[in-house]
């Protein structure tokens, strides 16, 4: 592997690391009044995750809502909280070209000779999972959708650092909560 190969492949990593932090978008509706919401419920209905998952997932969302003065009751809250989890399998297909190498003055010449070697590329196949995390917020009274929270991104295969990946999704995504 030449020196040119070898950048590209460390430039590729690096950027791939970059892209471990979860995406974030939040949506409201405009007509939605959250300084009425005091109090939320969960629904049972939790899809796409393990029970080990969805204790995480409620416990971290819980924390936030808490923050933000919200309580947490068993029946008719104000508000009724949703999360769904999904994952996808994705590919990254990188191709590198090398253009052939040229030679320099001719010898004895003062002529450029022509080139040696043919141009080459090379491909990269890199397999992986996407996670989606996504939280919907329901005024339970009018049964109408009045926040949504989605966080996507790559799973990394170390428990540690998707339980730090879905944190960092979750507090991005409750940080400018409740919408004003």
């Amino acid at each position: 592997m030449n020196a040119k190969h070898f950048a590209a492949l460390l430039l590729t990593a690096a950027l791939a690391a970059c892209a471990s932090t979860p995406r974030v978008y939040t949506d409201h509706a405009p007509t939605a009044n959250f300084s009425q919401y005091s109090t939320y419920t969960w629904s049972a209905d939790l899809q796409g995750m393990s029970p080990l998952a969805q204790q995480r997932v409620v416990e971290m969302i819980d924390a936030q809502l808490a923050a933000k003065g919200w309580r947490k009751v068993t029946d008719n809250g104000d508000v009724t909280v949703v999360a769904r989890a999904s994952t996808q399998q994705k590919q990254d297909i990188d191709t590198y070209y090398d253009a052939p190498m040229w030679g320099g003055w001719g010898y004895r010449s003062p002529w450029m000779y022509g080139g040696m070697g043919m141009g080459y590329s090379s491909t990269s196949v890199r397999t992986y999972e996407e996670g989606t995390l996504v939280v919907d917020m329901f005024d339970t009274a009018s049964k109408q959708a009045i926040w949504r929270g989605t966080a996507t991104g790559t799973i990394p295969e170390n428990p540690q650092k998707l339980t730090e990946q879905v944190q960092a999704g979750i507090s991005e995504m409750f940080a400018g909560f409740p919408p004003q």
